[in-house]
């Protein structure tokens, strides 16, 4: 099965390139790729909980994209990142995770991966 590792570096603060990494994520769900979005720096609020949800004309808003990826995708948080930001496992989304740059390296050099940037 195809996969598709995709980083997002940004939050609100360029909010149509948060945007458009998460429709990337859910259009790759719906092709039927193996789906694994990576959030790092401020991007990583947008995998917690209690974080206001973002709307952009002409697109459904964030957390139904993040729905859409987390049917079978996975959804993963920078552990520094979280860490300078006080983000915990508790904080997450259900089935959000946080990992380390071990974890973002071996899916990015899997041999059928496409990694794409955000």
């Amino acid at each position: 099965m195809p996969q598709l590792v995709i980083t997002c570096t940004w939050g609100i603060e360029r909010a149509e390139t948060l945007m458009q990494a998460f429709t990337i994520g859910a259009s790759g769900v719906a092709a039927g790729a193996e789906v694994s979005v990576w959030l790092m720096g401020e991007a990583a609020w947008h995998a917690v909980a209690a974080t206001d949800d973002v709307t952009l004309d002409f697109s459904p808003p964030l957390s139904v994209l993040r729905a859409a990826i987390m049917t079978s995708g996975t959804l993963s948080v920078c552990a520094q990142c979280a860490a300078r930001r006080g983000i915990t496992q508790d904080d997450l989304v259900p089935g959000a995770r946080i990992a380390g740059a071990v974890a973002l390296v071996e899916a990015t050099l899997a041999p059928d991966a496409r990694a794409l940037v955000f």
